[in-house]
């Protein structure tokens, strides 16, 4: 009998020490002051008419906090987003929401122009006493010529219900078609745009491809509008891959949040890297640390059986946000493909930053 119990306890303390293993992976990287503090607050958004991927807030004139979204009424995610996206707008009283639906404000154009499918990748900045839009666009969905016809624009409103108004002739900023750049015709285009004021200057970071592989560069714009223009080499001394990047300043430091999918540059398979820079142009990895974990670390009810995987192969979160309060992260964002509560839609989840 009592072998069988201890055989019982070391089967045990195999099965936790194996869970541990999975839910940290070896973290090579410290955890962030974000990924130690992070609390879970459920659901945002929802939708059961819409896919949703992607929600970047601001707190506007009224007081609410305003998500920005990106959503398609397909059930699948790829190649739906870059088909059918648009971007619409949710307004809560309270950062943990509930979000009610407010209104669209980006469909492609349909017509000859660089976004006419899928304005995507929303971003949303208040300046000043503007509203700042940031998102993507392409010419053509289907691969080839999709992802490498992949652009940046802009959209400046005087209030989050808008009008919003493209800056310039079409809103487009950033394109690949400059041969002295180190992404030109790039093979992902130029996508997951995030802007910063920093040194009086507007600093719009992106990820784009280069001989070195998937990057985060940066184009630096004396106004607003722009002209944006691409920075000599990267910002990101990253391994691997890396996606979906968010900025903030925080501390006398600039930091860049994007997901690690593989797991390249912090050990943590479809975690979050947070990047750390003085400069705001040089973001080594060795000063990195993991920026989030994976689902089961925050959901104490996560229930592998029911959750209902969409898209992807971890229940990860992707496209993080961050809304900044009285000048430090307060709230995290984000979609995942694995609904954790068992139903057949994206949901965007919320989490509180304890500091």
């Amino acid at each position: 009998m009592k072998a069988r119990n201890f055989t019982r306890l070391i089967v045990c303390v195999l099965i936790i020490s194996i869970n541990s293993s999975i839910s940290a992976q070896d973290s090579s990287h410290q955890l962030s002051f974000i990924a130690k503090n992070l609390e879970w607050k459920g659901v945002a958004v929802e939708d059961e008419d819409y896919t949703l991927w992607g929600a970047s807030p601001v707190i506007g004139d009224d007081g609410k906090v305003h998500l920005f979204l990106a959503r398609w009424p397909e059930k699948n995610v790829d190649p739906a987003w870059r088909k059918s996206s648009e971007i619409a707008h949710y307004v809560a009283d309270h950062p943990e929401g509930p979000f009610e639906f407010s209104d669209v404000v980006l469909k492609g154009t349909g017509m000859d122009t660089w976004d006419r499918y899928a304005p995507h990748n929303p971003e949303i900045r208040k300046i000043g006493k503007k509203y700042v839009l940031l998102y993507i666009g392409n010419t053509d969905y289907h691969q080839p010529p999709h992802p490498a016809n992949q652009s940046i624009g802009m959209a400046i409103a005087a209030s989050p219900y808008g009008p919003w108004k493209k800056v310039g002739k079409d809103g487009l900023i950033l394109n690949t078609e400059d041969a002295s750049k180190w992404n030109y015709k790039s093979g992902n285009g130029i996508v997951n745009p995030s802007l910063l004021v920093f040194n009086n200057k507007y600093y719009l970071y992106f990820k784009s491809m280069g001989p070195s592989g998937l990057k985060y560069g940066l184009a630096i714009a004396e106004d607003i509008e722009g002209p944006y223009v691409i920075q000599d080499k990267p910002v990101t001394a990253n391994n691997g891959t890396l996606e979906d990047g968010v900025v903030f300043y925080y501390n006398d430091s600039v930091y860049l949040l994007t997901t690690d999918n593989h797991g390249h540059n912090t050990g943590v398979v479809g975690g979050g890297t947070l990047w750390k820079s003085q400069d705001g142009i040089t973001f080594d990895i060795k000063d990195a640390s993991v920026g989030y974990l994976r689902l089961p670390e925050y959901y104490d009810g996560y229930d592998p059986e029911k959750v209902v995987k969409i898209y992807g192969s971890a229940p990860k979160l992707e496209r993080p946000k961050i809304l900044m309060m009285d000048g430090k992260p307060a709230y995290l964002y984000g979609p995942s493909g694995w609904n954790v509560y068992g139903d057949e839609r994206t949901v965007c989840y919320v989490f509180k930053i304890n500091l």
